[in-house]
């Protein structure tokens, strides 16, 4: 009776010592990484999409800010963090896909990363200020093809998802205008509100204020469908040029060899939440565009892009700076 009174004791302890180590695995957080300054989009979005998937899961997700070296060093930390589902990246695409074909990295992006989701569209449009005599896309070309490299664009630059963007309107319509890169999307819109430069290449979200407010005309935008914020306003497809569609996105990625079950999870997980009615609203708010791509598809649209983005960066000859 002795000997059974101490067997059963030891199970007990056993027992209550492996499933509280399962309920502090299952307590340890999803760490989601940013790898730039809070404040800015994607910040917000990871934000957004942290509470919201950790008040459906009942888990506990937070959201650390890892920036530097324009994204490389919180992705890297992404890249040797231990492939089990606990870090993921959130990243911009053109912030991932570009600088490792511009200069050596420490990691690929296409073999040291798992692609989980495509969460977001940024739209971005073509505009000019509301005093320029174009009013449409056509009336900016038309010029630009009389006066090669006189005309001008400005944007976010140099090497980034917005020059690229750029450089392809460029091949595309075979044009010679002049890029005008500036370090944040906003001095460049104020570059073309003073009449600085012809025009701007800009995401609809920041230059909103300044369209509503009739500052700024847009000409077009350059995702393949029109946007719901501006119905009025043609596409480049539709101005003419099939062939060319540019958008920004943001993505959630995780270490390579992450379980395929713990990537689908993920995936169920976040694709879910993008979908909910007050996320849905929160993000377009701020003029982004929910929507989740997921799996192979998202993996098959990955390589994609990385492929258009050097074509485009072979073509131009763009340098890192």
């Amino acid at each position: 009776m002795f000997m059974r009174k101490i067997l059963a004791a030891c199970f007990a302890v056993t027992f209550l010592a492996l499933t509280g180590q399962g309920a502090a695995a299952q307590a340890r957080p999803i760490r989601i990484v940013v790898p730039m300054t809070p404040g800015g989009a994607v910040d917000f979005v990871a934000r957004v999409l942290a509470e919201a998937v950790g008040r459906v899961e009942n888990q506990s997700v937070v959201v650390e800010s890892r920036p530097g070296a324009g994204t490389v060093v919180g992705t890297e930390v992404v890249t040797r963090a231990v492939p089990d589902g606990r870090t993921l990246l959130i990243n911009a695409g053109g912030n991932l896909l570009i600088p490792p074909q511009l200069r050596k990295l420490n990691y690929d992006p296409l073999t040291n990363l798992e692609p989980i989701c495509k969460l977001v569209g940024v739209p971005d449009i073509i505009a000019v200020n509301s005093k320029s005599s174009y009013r449409a896309l056509a009336d900016l070309i038309g010029a630009a093809r009389a006066k090669p490299h006189e005309l001008t664009m400005a944007s976010l630059g140099p090497a980034t998802d917005l020059q690229i963007a750029f450089e392809k309107l460029m091949r595309t319509a075979d044009l010679h205008m002049t890029f005008v890169p500036y370090p944040g999307v906003a001095p460049a819109i104020n570059a073309l509100l003073g009449q600085q430069v012809t025009s701007v290449l800009s995401s609809y979200s920041s230059a909103a204020e300044q369209l509503k407010a009739g500052m700024l005309r847009a000409l077009a935008v350059t995702t393949r469908e029109r946007i719901e914020q501006l119905p009025d306003v043609p596409t480049v497809v539709e101005s003419g040029y099939p062939d060319y569609a540019m958008e920004v996105w943001f993505g959630l990625f995780a270490p390579a060899n992450t379980p395929k079950q713990t990537l689908d999870q993920l995936a169920a997980r976040f694709a879910a939440a993008v979908r909910l009615p007050e996320v849905k609203a929160k993000l377009n708010a701020q003029g982004l565009s929910p929507g989740a791509m997921c799996g192979a598809d998202f993996a098959t649209f990955v390589r994609e892009q990385y492929a258009d983005f050097g074509r485009v960066i072979r073509e131009a000859n763009l340098k890192a700076e």
